[in-house]
């Protein structure tokens, strides 16, 4: 039987949860501090609509040089806030990816009652589009962007990083937008290289609902509609639904006494990435609650930081082609391709390519982490498993591309 948490009193009132996850409450403890060695840019709208839950705070490593992986970091706050970036694990998680010389980005999000969903997952994405948009401006290194979120900021980003790819999400007769057009960097992608989530409900439909006192749940107000004979309109709220074989490397931790969301919501959701060959791990943290020092401790974020630099680390490789001669003197050998234009598909890249009297001459496919599958005059898709992958595409005027590939 599904256990109800109650919330009483002040609780009940939804303008109160900025209290509320100072306490310990769904957004639980986000140390709210400040970025420790980095240079701070505030209250940047990265849409561009003069609204303060549109806007973000960059924070660029003092103690490193350009251009900075990225790393987007959403608070949790049940879907309530929409200007809680100054309390999104500052000093803890963000603070972590900092010190590891990555950018930190904290997005601010529209709330449950400013719009239903998918319009927070709209927003996270326009983020993304915003970083890719802005990569000289900020030195970003938009060749890795991954997000990061705590309690519901985890599952907005386990969202992100499952529907990349995807327009619309489907169950029965529901049908949701996945992308929103928000901003003027629409061209770029909102696909993710890889997530870290802390403390994430996943599958809403399934996780324990969060009361709001007689007047509904948290889960409700977001969808806007209660779970009782509305199951699509949930399930497409639900990362797990959308798990893929081309989804991006994840790692999730989540406390065994977690009383606000249960750990179940990670296992289904590194259950469905592992059924899907996804490069995944899930931290089952002793004794750690929804947030707090157990779950921020030393151990669990120099994993977070680990793991993307394991993704970030075999997405690279890709760049570096070893000729298929293995004899003794040719063994040191390596080929480095120019980072060239990325494309979400292969074939956006041939049209571009022929327009400059250069067919492609070879081929060379790789896995996510950075192995060569194949080399050929011929891009032979049907021997590939499901999953995605790089090409480098050459040609015989000495042309390099990399485009990305999707195998269905």
């Amino acid at each position: 039987m599904r256990r109800m948490v109650m919330v009483t009193g002040l609780f009940m009132v939804v303008s109160a949860f900025a209290q509320w996850g100072d306490w310990g409450g769904f957004g639980g403890p986000q140390n709210g501090s400040t970025v420790a060695n980095a240079e701070k840019t505030a209250d940047v709208n990265y849409v561009g609509d003069g609204k303060t839950y549109h806007t973000l705070d960059i924070y660029i490593p003092k103690d490193t040089e350009g251009p900075y992986p990225v790393v987007i970091h959403t608070y949790g706050s049940a879907w309530s806030m929409n200007n809680y970036k100054g309390s999104a694990d500052l000093g803890t998680i963000c603070s972590a990816y900092a010190k590891a010389g990555y950018a930190v980005v904290t997005p601010n999000h529209r709330s449950a009652s400013d719009a239903k969903y998918p319009a927070q997952l709209h927003d996270i994405k326009a983020v993304v589009r915003f970083v890719r948009g802005n990569a000289a401006k900020y030195k970003f290194d938009t060749n890795f962007v991954a997000v990061s979120g705590f309690s519901s900021g985890g599952h907005l980003s386990s969202l992100t990083a499952t529907t990349c790819g995807l327009k619309e999400g489907k169950s029965g007769s529901v049908t949701v937008d996945l992308v929103g057009d928000l901003g003027e960097y629409t061209t770029f992608s909102s696909c993710v290289d890889g997530a870290v989530l802390w403390s994430p409900p996943t599958d809403i439909y399934t996780m324990n609902p969060i009361s709001m006192g007689g007047s509904g749940t948290m889960e409700g107000a977001f969808i806007g509609v209660e779970r009782e004979g509305n199951k699509d309109k949930w399930m497409v709220a639900s990362s797990p639904y959308y798990a893929s074989d081309d989804d991006p490397p994840v790692i999730m931790f989540h406390g065994t006494s977690d009383n606000i969301v249960n750990i179940e919501q990670s296992q289904e959701l590194y259950d469905s990435l592992k059924n899907h060959n996804v490069v995944t791990e899930f931290i089952k943290v002793s004794g750690g609650s929804h947030g707090g020092d157990k779950m921020n401790a030393k151990e669990n974020l120099d994993k977070a930081v680990a793991f993307l630099d394991k993704a970030r680390e075999a997405k690279a490789a890709v760049a570096v082609v070893t000729p298929p001669d293995t004899s003794a003197q040719d063994t040191a050998k390596t080929d480095t391709v120019p980072p060239g234009i990325v494309y979400d598909t292969l074939p956006d890249a041939l049209p571009l390519l022929r327009s400059l009297g250069a067919d492609p001459v070879t081929y060379d496919v790789f896995a996510l982490d950075g192995t060569l599958v194949s080399r050929s005059s011929v891009l032979d898709k049907s021997s590939l498993r499901p999953g995605i992958y790089y090409v480098v595409t050459r040609t015989a005027a000495g042309r390099r591309d990399v485009s990305r590939f999707v195998k269905k």
